[in-house]
């Protein structure tokens, strides 16, 4: 019989769901910040609409979002309600590509063992959804386009929730949250791509490759150069993503994908020998501080404006709309499917390689935080639009299920979460004792909470 030595007596199981840098939990939670400013003006937004496409003079609601605007022999002949999916929108889907790349280049995603659980937990928030919506509609060809709107989570909304309840979380599980509504967008990104793009042209989408070709050379050899003079991007560097942006949206590819590329586009580090992140920032960190307050505090509010305002018609038109197999499936897929998808890919994974939570947080807490990444808003909206068109019956319907499901999945969140402030206070409070002189907490010195 073979002899195996009992383990050291310090060693330490796996930690899953920790801290990652200190650097980078400084800059995510500056995002969050931001994020919460955009998160409380699209709920205002959306709020706005709702009343005014409700109310007696609702008709000049529907006029304003139905006027059309632009050139017609460029495919630019659109209503202002388009407009603001496919063109406002591509500055949020700008800053998605460049917090994607940031975060896979030199943010805690570029290590497999910092990365695995969140991107496999954000794969499992979102084909839990799409399953259960499949199952509500399997027999509706009609309605079952719409499988991919639950998928995605709308981070704005989430943490203006927690701004809102006054949750103090602890930092990694904000962290989790965030990184879960990143590879969340990643995947929706992917979806419109490939499944909701109609009549491809390769004539536009080629030439694009023109103005996108020059856009990355220019901010690769000149990155240092558009950093600091404020206005040569906007002179230079935009009018190429405005070529690219009109070309992709003439190819029949959804215009929003133009906005992912370029950000792909934008140098993360500064060009150092060896490369690295202790090559310092480089253009991308800077255009996401110049362009977060534009997307949450202009593109998105007003995106949500044109998209949420759904005329419901009373207490019989909502009770109509409720049990439309398209609203059914959605509230079912982000209230069960993405705490279920999110949270049982964490557990499953937990166990399968033997790790444990980090010691700031219970199950209860991941529980808490999935339920919150059931708020689907932006994403969502610009997915139904996609699948049913614009004003359609199917479109309000589905509307109506994810404002539905999002309150929902807020309400529920924050019973869960504010329970838990009081051990989130402690937790906080710990922290603070334990920072050093140099301000940095134990934690991120010594390694994660044991």
């Amino acid at each position: 019989m073979s002899y195996s030595p009992p383990p050291a007596p310090d060693a330490k199981p796996r930690t899953v769901l920790g801290y990652g840098s200190y650097a980078e939990s400084l800059r995510i939670g500056e995002i969050l910040r931001k994020e919460t400013v955009g998160g409380v003006l699209l709920v205002a937004a959306a709020v706005i609409a709702l009343v005014w496409a409700n109310s007696p003079v609702s008709d000049s609601y529907f006029a304003l979002r139905d006027f059309r605007i632009g050139y017609e022999p460029w495919h630019l002949d659109l209503s202002l309600g388009a407009w603001a999916a496919d063109g406002l929108l591509a500055i949020f889907f700008f800053l998605v590509g460049l917090e994607l790349k940031r975060e896979f280049v030199a943010g805690d995603l570029r290590q497999i063992s910092t990365s695995i659980v969140p991107v496999a937990a954000a794969a499992g928030g979102v084909l839990v959804p799409a399953l259960i919506y499949t199952a509500v509609n399997i027999y509706s060809p009609e309605t079952l386009r719409g499988w991919a709107i639950p998928t995605a989570t709308d981070i704005a909304f989430a943490v203006a929730v927690l701004a809102i309840i006054g949750s103090h979380l602890p930092s990694a599980l904000r962290i989790f949250l965030l990184t879960l509504a990143v590879v969340d967008d990643l995947i929706a990104i992917s979806i419109i791509a490939f499944f909701y793009s109609s009549d491809v042209q390769p004539a536009p989408l080629l030439l694009a490759l023109m103005p996108l070709a020059l856009y990355a050379f220019l901010a690769h050899k000149y990155s240092r150069f558009f950093g600091a003079h404020f206005m040569a991007a906007w002179a230079i560097l935009l009018p190429l993503g405005i070529a690219t942006w009109a070309l992709v949206h003439a190819s029949g590819i959804h215009a929003t994908v133009a906005g992912v590329l370029l950000g792909f586009a934008v140098p993360v580090l500064r060009s150092k020998a060896g490369g690295g992140p202790e090559a310092g920032p480089g253009l991308a960190e800077t255009f996401e501080h110049r362009f977060r307050p534009i997307s949450a505090g202009v593109a998105v509010p007003v995106f949500a404006f044109f998209s949420a305002g759904v005329a419901v018609g009373g207490w019989e038109g909502l009770g109509s709309a409720l049990a439309d197999p398209v609203a059914v499936g959605i509230i079912m897929a982000l209230v069960l499917g993405k705490p279920i998808g999110i949270m049982g890919t964490t557990w499953v994974l937990t166990k399968a390689t033997r790790a444990r939570l980090d010691g700031s947080f219970n199950w209860i807490d991941v529980f808490g935080v999935s339920l919150l990444a059931g708020i689907g808003f932006t994403v969502s909206l610009l997915v139904a639009e996609l699948s049913f068109g614009h004003g359609s019956l199917h479109d309000d319907h589905a509307k109506v299920g994810i404002l539905a499901a999002s309150l929902l999945a807020a309400l529920l969140a924050t019973s869960v979460l504010m329970t838990r402030n009081r051990q989130y206070r402690q937790a906080e409070e710990l922290e603070k004792v334990d920072s050093d002189q140099d301000g940095i907490p134990d934690v991120y010195q010594h390694g994660n909470r044991g």
